[in-house]
């Protein structure tokens, strides 16, 4: 899972990504608004962890926009602002959920993870990943729709899991290419296209919903809503 921190406060920033990072997380750091908001365009974030007092835009602004243009994306507001009142505000501005500081670490970590389990639409059960009747063993390597078994290659498995744990968010060929093959392709090369076309026949083909989609001129979507 991958987190951004919007603090100013560089100590407290890297006291906030040190902690995550030994409990497993990856983490971004911004030190300003603008900052935050190119961040949060470049790359894909389960969770933001915001202050309210920025340089540039101030937190409770920037809430409004990250969920404007995210809405299923947790914010968790991390704050010395602790009255009613802002908090009030706080979550009249989007946030998902409100801790003052100075703070527990243990309890920052049990309210992330309660937020990622409330937003995740993905959810992972023993050794295994499902959305709608799409299931994904991750030890035995198998993928199945239904009663019907999926024989996939090892880069077609890599890349269903991928897909599937960002369920909901269009992932682009450069994500796409740099999380399954680890390398950057040039726009030239359709080797992303033609995987997720191998892949979407498997998965897709004979059922009524489809789970793969196309967002054109942006990337690829796993998506049971649609």
């Amino acid at each position: 899972m991958k987190i951004l921190v919007v603090e100013d406060e560089r100590k407290v920033a890297s006291f906030i990504k040190k902690g995550l990072t030994e409990n497993g997380f990856e983490a971004d750091i911004a030190y300003d608004g603008k900052s935050a908001e190119r961040l949060a365009e470049q790359n894909i974030y389960d969770l933001i962890i915001l202050d309210i007092i920025l340089p540039g835009i101030d937190g409770l602004e920037l809430c409004e926009r990250f969920k404007m243009k995210n809405p299923r994306r947790p914010v968790l507001l991390l704050t010395a602002l602790g009255t009613t009142d802002d908090k009030v505000s706080g979550f009249n501005a989007g946030a998902d959920d409100y801790l003052v500081k100075p703070f527990e670490f243990r309890e920052l970590i049990v309210r992330i993870k309660a937020l990622l389990k409330r937003y995740s639409d993905t959810y992972e059960t023993g050794n295994k990943l499902v959305i709608a009747d799409l299931e994904l063993n991750l030890d035995k390597k198998t993928a199945k729709r239904g009663d019907k078994t999926i024989e996939l290659t090892a880069k077609e498995f890599l890349l269903l899991e991928y897909l599937m744990r960002n369920r909901g968010r269009v992932l682009s060929r450069n994500d796409i290419a740099a999380k399954v093959w680890e390398t950057d392709f040039s726009i030239n090369t359709n080797v992303v296209d033609v995987y997720v076309n191998f892949l979407r026949k498997k998965i897709d083909r004979g059922f009524d919903r489809k789970l793969i989609h196309t967002r054109v001129g942006l990337g690829y979507i796993l998506d049971d809503s649609v």
